[in-house]
């Protein structure tokens, strides 16, 4: 297969490793972006996961919340002028509204009546793209709740209350004090605004993600030249490693930098007064996994002046 220019440069962006590198990488492995970007790493020439791709859409994340139950959404604007205008971020706030009444589901939020207003989520946004003069979109959407205790959250990068950058929503079990909960809750969502955990619990980081990073380490250990007892103890490790970086129950707390999030969670039930559980989290950052062509911002503002 021929390597061309175009996928040296893709896996440059994607790894951060030099040309001569990527190149050798793609022959390796017959052109295929993914396992030239494993056998970079498994040759300890690219340390970095994979982009998910450069953050592409511009808009807002916004975040409405009755207590046991939160929503979350994502609409995307071509450009962060539009995120700024105050007609934007009223209809993001009415769509996260609206959202609450669903079940989280894109197709049934953007079906549902908008709040405070006659038509649809879908409508609505085709009315605001007429007024507003650029293309918006709903992207996602997702709704937590629990029968007894809080759904917390958390906005990075806010911009106005419930509107921002990065969205988190928390869902902890407990019959405890609300108070309480809601206070270690939105420092669970801080944390993972922050570290962006793959999973909950082990149990539900996905099989092939873990199999992936197993069989990446094992090459590394077993090219040390080292025993198979020894190779075997060092993927254990790697691994265990692993899990404590991406498990959120696993990683340290950042709001004290040594606990676990899990015995925080424990060390939290003495306020709360009863046992708390965590149900799950939904972690919304604006244009992840977009890819973005490179604009030219003096281009964007001439444009933006015609409209």
């Amino acid at each position: 297969m021929t390597i061309t220019a175009g996928m040296v440069k893709e896996l440059r962006e994607m790894t951060g490793a030099g040309m001569m590198d990527c190149k050798n990488a793609l022959n390796e492995n017959n052109g295929d972006i993914e396992a030239a970007v494993d056998w970079l790493r498994a040759k300890g020439i690219s340390k970095a996961e994979k982009k998910s791709g450069r953050v592409a859409a511009e808009g807002l994340v916004g975040i409405a919340s009755q207590g046991k139950k939160a929503a979350v959404v994502e609409v995307n604007s071509e450009t962060d002028f539009v995120a700024r205008n105050d007609q934007f971020q009223d209809v993001v706030k009415r769509v996260a509204a609206t959202a609450l009444g669903t079940n989280g589901s894109t197709e049934a939020v953007a079906a549902a009546k908008i709040s405070g207003g006659e038509k649809n989520v879908a409508d609505t946004l085709t009315d605001a793209i007429a007024t507003i003069g650029e293309n918006m979109n709903l992207r996602r959407a997702a709704v937590m709740e629990v029968a007894n205790g809080v759904v917390a959250s958390y906005m990075h990068n806010s911009v106005s209350d419930g509107l921002g950058k990065i969205g988190v929503l928390v869902a902890l079990e407990s019959t405890g004090d609300a108070a309480a909960l809601a206070a270690i809750g939105k420092q669970v969502a801080m944390h993972v605004a922050a570290t962006n955990p793959l999973a909950a619990t082990r149990d539900e980081v996905p099989a092939d993600v873990a199999a992936r990073e197993k069989a990446i380490f094992a090459e590394q250990a077993r090219e040390s030249g080292k025993p198979e007892a020894v190779v075997e103890k060092m993927i254990e490790g790697r691994m265990r490693k692993f899990y404590e970086e991406s498990v959120l129950l696993s990683q340290v707390f950042v709001i004290d930098g040594e606990n676990t999030v899990e015995q925080a969670l424990k060390n939290a039930e003495k306020d709360v007064g009863a046992s708390i559980a965590l149900k799950g989290f939904v972690r919304m950052a604006l244009g992840e996994g977009i890819e973005k062509e490179e604009g030219d911002f003096a281009a964007e503002v001439a444009a933006m002046s015609k409209k």
